[in-house]
């Protein structure tokens, strides 16, 4: 991809109004010399893949899988024509970028627009600000991410280097899921209409492949060629529908350096724990004797260790030493350093070690003063259904925030929200939970976990400055992890810890110097975190669990950031474009065409 500099032209055949002219205009004198725009074509179609043995046709983009990586350098400008030549709607995310003032481009579908229906185009607009390391892309609509996702990698700006020795290479590695179920999202809807259990992956992939371990995959596994004693950057995506991840590479230690478009405090590991939605950068150096070794990733399972209805099998990539020596000998395995399924103390060993970077060239701003505090629960439910009307009986399965299971609105929160459409949301989600007990208790009486479902946000003001304690809780004996993702901004994990959160012992404990600064955290199994962020970016901006069927269940709420008192505090106008809600009532789209003729005439 050409990097064009300075000269900042509308994207593509997109209609620019006055309001987006202006920007343009200013884009043009704020960037400087050393800030670029690039400009992607992705086209969205359904591709013949071949893995397991077994033919599928999957949306791609631009016949890849994973979908290709966006370069850019810390503070340039993206624009990303999506053609949708699938079969059903889909939207795109860019997940970490913070989006400043444009929810409008950020994409969560029913959130901020509505899906890109089949046959027409929408162009995003993706604004780095101050992100800098590695982040990713997916569809954010239904469980299309399986296979529409790639990474983001944000280069130093330029003029500047990274905070570590230049690596003498880098190179992406991408975890992600596979499912029988050629139709995934209609097989997802029916389960979730039933409400039985949703589908769950039969195999998990670096880069597309399965690796050695899984039938007709050893002559695709991907491999990564090295030179002897040099230093690697690898960019690790979990792109995992709902897994997490243990990763290691056989005899060689990592470096940890960044984490979710951020840097951290170097951490040397024989393994990473990395859920879905997370980034990490690791150096690696090649130190070991000319040969190969395998670069592993096994499923980490939070859940009962009674659960074992997933894959056991080890997704595989290859370390390959260039030089003369014999291939006879298999690659090595990790078998000493890759935890165990079910090691939950691995896991949040390697989470508690993670700091910010927090020096004078990478400063953090936790915030001190707090205004705005909610003591928000995650927990598995139940829904009730009158009469016994779901297929699974009377009652199916939910998850809540809160006790508040997330429904879509059949327009998205962002349009409402801008254009003052009632009956779409209500701003009452709670700072509180509607009751208390032993979150974290045995044998819970399942009337507590009866969930309402409902569309309910969080309204804050501009520049508010925000704590949140996460309580995972053990209703229907359910607790496992929660990473937990916002939108439009990222967030410092001042504390964690197990069991029930204590307010006077817990505090005292909290990280204010160098928490680590991320857009996705876990919320242990059975145990909380605390995470602290400043709501200084207006517009409406998602928070849900990064596990799929959690989210799809409705572990979910959005957060609605007022305007401050200046234009540079305030949402940009919406493009000129936006797609439709055609599903909406008849009343919600004769608001929306009108909407859309009032943006144009502007």
């Amino acid at each position: 991809m050409n990097r064009v500099k300075m000269a900042i032209r509308p994207p593509f055949s997109a209609t620019i109004s006055p309001h987006a002219a202006i920007f343009f205009l200013l884009a043009n004198v704020l960037l400087g010399a050393q800030a670029s725009v690039h400009y992607y074509d992705f086209v969205l179609r359904e591709t013949n893949i071949t893995r397991n043995c077994t033919i599928m046709s999957l949306l791609t983009v631009n016949g890849s899988f994973p979908g290709p990586v966006i370069r850019v350098h810390k503070g340039d400008l993206v624009f990303v024509n999506v053609h949708n030549q699938g079969d059903y709607g889909i939207t795109l995310h860019w997940h970490g970028v913070k989006q400043p003032r444009n929810p409008w481009s950020d994409g969560p579908e029913y959130i901020t627009q509505c899906p890109i229906e089949p046959q027409t185009n929408f162009t995003y607009e993706v604004n780095f600000t101050d992100e800098e390391g590695t982040l990713w892309w997916h569809a954010h609509s239904d469980w299309t991410r399986a296979t529409v996702h790639g990474a983001i990698v944000i280069l130093p700006s330029e003029g500047s280097t990274f905070p570590f020795p230049e690596p003498d290479g880098e190179d992406i590695i991408v975890l992600g899921s596979w499912y029988e179920e050629e139709k995934l999202n209609e097989v997802l809807n029916e389960d979730l209409a039933a409400g039985s259990d949703v589908p769950r992956a039969t195999g998990y992939m670096i880069n597309g492949q399965f690796g050695d371990f899984v039938p007709c995959s050893k002559e695709t596994t991907y491999h990564l060629f090295v030179d002897y004693g040099k230093t690697y950057l690898l960019r690790i995506v979990n792109a995992a529908v709902s897994a997490e991840h243990f990763f290691s590479i056989a005899k060689h230690n990592m470096t940890v350096v960044g984490m979710d478009g951020a840097y951290t405090k170097p951490v040397v590991t024989s393994y990473i724990t990395i859920g879905p939605g997370q980034t990490m950068d690791v150096l690696l150096t090649t130190d070991q004797s000319l040969g190969r070794y395998y670069m592993a990733a096994r499923r980490y399972s939070s859940e009962d260790t009674s659960v074992t209805a997933f894959s056991h099998i080890n997704v595989t990539a290859i370390l390959q030493y260039k030089g003369n020596y014999s291939l006879t000998s298999p690659p090595i395995f990790p078998s000493d350093t890759l935890p165990g399924f079910y090691d939950y103390f691995a896991a949040a060993n390697f989470l508690a070690q993670l700091k910010s970077l927090a020096n004078e060239e990478y400063p953090i701003s936790v915030p001190l003063n707090i205004s705005t505090r909610m003591f928000i629960t995650a927990s598995m439910n139940e829904l009730l259904c009158a009469n016994d009307s779901c297929a699974s009986g009377d009652s199916k399965i939910a998850t809540s925030l809160s006790n508040i299971s997330w429904v879509n609105p059949s327009i998205d929160v962002l349009l409402a929200y801008y254009r003052n459409i009632s009956g779409v949301y209500t701003s009452d989600f709670p700072d509180l939970p509607p009751m208390w007990y032993n979150f974290t208790g045995d044998d819970l009486s399942t009337s507590l976990a009866v969930a309402a479902e409902g569309t309910k946000v969080k309204v804050l003001n501009f520049n508010e400055t925000v704590e949140i304690i996460f309580q995972g809780t053990n209703l229907l004996t359910g607790s496992e992890t929660h990473p937990m993702h916002l939108h439009g901004h990222s967030f410092y994990v001042v504390g964690s810890g197990f069991k029930n959160f204590d307010n006077e012992s817990d505090p005292q404990g909290y990280n204010l110097i160098d928490p680590p600064k991320v857009n996705t955290f876990s919320v242990p199994k059975k145990g909380w975190i605390t995470i602290r962020f400043t709501a200084n970016n207006p517009g409406v901006w998602f928070w849900h669990c990064h596990i799929d069927r959690h989210m799809s269940w409705g572990m979910d709420t959005a957060f609605i950031v007022l305007n401050g008192g200046t234009e540079e505090t305030s949402m940009r106008p919406p493009p000129s474009y936006m797609p439709p809600c055609t599903d909406a009532s008849k009343i919600a789209l004769k608001e929306t065409a009108s909407f859309f003729g009032d943006v144009n005439q502007t």
